[in-house]
């Protein structure tokens, strides 16, 4: 991977690579992709990249301009090595990243509809895939300042993540009340699915940890201290079992509200928060 960082490092409008998810965490299983990201500026040479592409892999591969994913993942392309490795090249705007990483900082965030995050791009994400991720490549020595940076977790963004995130959820949680008096399957376990999702969000920056995307972000805020007492087990068993009669959406909306009411005690006491530290 270093020496494909390598080459797509030369392409012209590239300005570094790095690897992101769970093969640079550690966490990953023999068969897990490798994931790429490919930051540049302005526009980098697609043809450029295709050709790099073909010769890595022994044939056509597409390349998804910036933007043709949608607003947040970006763009990219899939790659499957001559040796069954499957390699995921997503591009990430540099400038954006560092314009986000300026908001964030400042305390300010937004979310996104984007396909692949059913509950939405939290734009703190691009910060912490910088700090998360392994350089490979870093031709114009901008990726190694800003990793150094989001090291640390903006307290600012901690406030606001936080009290959002909770409001958020406890929101949520009143509209699928309103749901469940119908039976209105549908939209109480859409509005379940995201309060989970906002107090799972919420965990994570009391503590000062970066949340990626939904994947496995559960078990991990699990594992956070203070965190209310079999939180993961309670928030699955709460959508693996939410009904679909009036009377068992009742009692998951309420098995809801118990969890943001405990999560909402967790984030307004002093203690029990931790800053990232890669």
């Amino acid at each position: 991977m270093k020496e494909i960082a390598a080459r797509i490092a030369r392409v012209p409008g590239v300005v570094g690579v790095m690897l992101g998810g769970s093969r640079a965490r550690g966490t990953n299983r023999p068969d897990s992709d490798w994931d790429l990201g490919i930051y540049y500026r302005g526009t980098p040479d697609l043809p450029a990249l295709e050709a790099l592409a073909a010769d890595v892999t022994g044939g056509p591969v597409e390349i998804h301009p910036p933007g043709a994913w949608g607003p947040w993942v970006n763009g990219g392309a899939w790659l499957v090595l001559p040796d069954g490795s499957h390699v995921d090249w997503i591009f990430r705007d540099v400038d954006r990243v560092r314009q986000v990483w300026e908001d964030c900082r400042a305390g300010r965030f937004e979310t996104g509809m984007q396909a692949g995050h059913p509950l939405g791009f939290w734009s703190p994400a691009y910060p912490g895939e910088v700090a998360l991720g392994q350089i490979l490549a870093d031709s114009t020595g901008e990726l190694s300042p800003l990793k150094e940076e989001t090291r640390s977790y903006p307290e600012p963004l901690r406030e606001a993540l936080t009290g959002a995130a909770v409001w958020d959820a406890g929101f949520s949680v009143a509209m699928a009340a309103k749901s469940s008096a119908t039976a209105d399957v549908l939209h109480a376990s859409l509005c379940l699915s995201r309060a989970i999702g906002a107090l799972v969000q919420a965990l994570h920056a009391h503590h000062g940890v970066w949340c990626l995307n939904e994947k496995g972000a559960l078990a991990t805020a699990a594992t956070l201290p203070h965190t209310p007492p079999d939180f993961a087990t309670r928030a699955t068993t709460l959508l693996g079992e939410l009904g679909h009669t009036a009377a068992q959406l009742r009692h998951s909306v309420t098995l809801a509200e118990d969890l943001v009411t405990e999560v909402q005690g967790v984030v307004s006491a002093e203690g029990g928060r931790r800053e990232v530290t890669g």
